[in-house]
């Protein structure tokens, strides 16, 4: 079967979590770069890595990459690409783009130069001069990087982190796609306990918890390349049903979620229902300042809410004043804290962090620091 270059688009700094997974599902010739991972697949493997890919963003479809400097060097490139292998005579499709230290500075003007490109590519095979677009949607790619230009089709339609279990959130929510990148970056199994004590409405403990029972992301929702036809529907339900035979169903999982506000564990016990994760985490109404443990062994992976004016500064001090006091002698606790916070480290005093990663939750760059804790004996 014919071999495509697949690109999983991701947040800058989970290239080598994504790499990884890539590596478990099995795919070949991965190549990963600042925001993206190339990989090596077949067309029917689509399927598969929407379904599976936990920390990406999406999956691209690789058209084509070559260097731009004039519109006329984007048009005539673009247009020898065999779009008609994949976008349908009545193909409704639109052209998105993002243009970055290049000569081609106007994203609006490199769009339309790829749309009329494609058209006329279209035109000519498929003899027409008119498309009616009432077919399959396609959303094309165009970034424009240093000159070099990748063109590439979305297969995933709306992003990979819209699992469909998140009805109901708290303000400024970790994205899924992150939160399942912070767990796969912990040391955390399925055999230790693992809590959040500002958990909001859930999201890190429900990827901890469909990791842990492999439970492929994508499994409840739709991806756009779904009603495309050069992917057979069989393979899309063939997977799906592979997918549901390998949740580990028998395992006793010790997750447990704090927050302050009661409204907010509810909409967390739902999501985690939503999620099919219900009983695998305790959720319970409790201020940070109240957290005891003991458990000479644990986990906790948390995103502290990020304080922006004086009054929440100081209402975000106290909670790393909270954490510093239940964990500075639980050396067996390993401590994960994603913030925006540059200042955390000054506060939770144990030691200094075993590593801090750089890395950006939408806009905002934060600081995911790691305090690696004693090994159970």
């Amino acid at each position: 079967m014919k071999k495509i270059i697949l690109i999983a688009s991701l947040t800058f700094g989970l290239e080598s979590v994504v790499k990884r997974e890539l590596q478990k599902l099995g795919f070949q010739n991965i190549k990963p770069s600042n925001g993206k991972v190339e990989f090596e697949a077949s067309v029917d493997e689509i399927p598969k890595a929407n379904l599976w890919l936990r920390s990406a963003d999406r999956v691209l479809l690789k058209m084509g990459e070559f260097t731009a400097i004039t519109f006329d060097e984007l048009f005539e490139q673009t247009k020898s690409l065999p779009w008609e292998e994949w976008i349908t005579e009545n193909g409704d499709f639109k052209v998105d783009g993002v243009s970055v230290k290049s000569t081609l500075g106007s994203i609006r003007a490199c769009q339309s130069i790829v749309e009329k490109a494609v058209v006329e590519r279209l035109k000519e095979y498929y003899h027409v001069e008119w498309f009616d677009k009432t077919g399959p949607k396609y959303t094309i790619k165009v970034s424009v990087l240093k000159d070099v230009a990748t063109l590439s089709i979305d297969t995933s339609g709306p992003g990979l982190n819209r699992r469909g279990y998140r009805q109901l959130s708290g303000k400024a929510s970790l994205k899924e796609t992150m939160a399942a990148a912070l767990v796969q970056l912990s040391f955390w199994n399925k055999d230790r306990l693992l809590i959040d004590p500002m958990c909001g409405s859930g999201t890190i403990l429900i990827e901890a918890a469909m990791l842990a029972r492999n439970i492929a992301p994508g499994l409840n929702r739709e991806f756009v390349s779904e009603s495309w036809p050069i992917l057979d529907p069989t393979t899309w339900a063939k997977e799906r049903e592979n997918a549901r035979d390998l949740i580990k169903r028998n395992l006793d999982l010790r997750i447990i979620g704090y927050d302050i506000d009661e409204e907010i564990i509810k909409a967390a016990q739902k999501n985690a229902q939503n999620a099919g994760v219900e009983y695998d985490i305790q959720f319970e109404t409790k201020d940070i300042k109240d957290l005891w443990v003991d458990q000479q062994y644990g986990m906790i992976i948390t995103n502290p809410p990020y304080g922006m004016k004086m009054g929440e500064l100081q209402e975000l001090n106290q909670m790393y004043i909270s954490i510093h006091k239940t964990f500075k002698k639980k050396l067996g606790w390993s401590v994960y804290v994603l913030t925006a916070d540059k200042k955390f480290r000054d506060y939770f005093k144990r030691a200094e962090p075993d590593k801090v990663r750089k890395l950006f939750n939408g806009k905002i760059e934060v600081n995911y620091y790691q305090y690696f804790g004693e090994r159970p004996k």
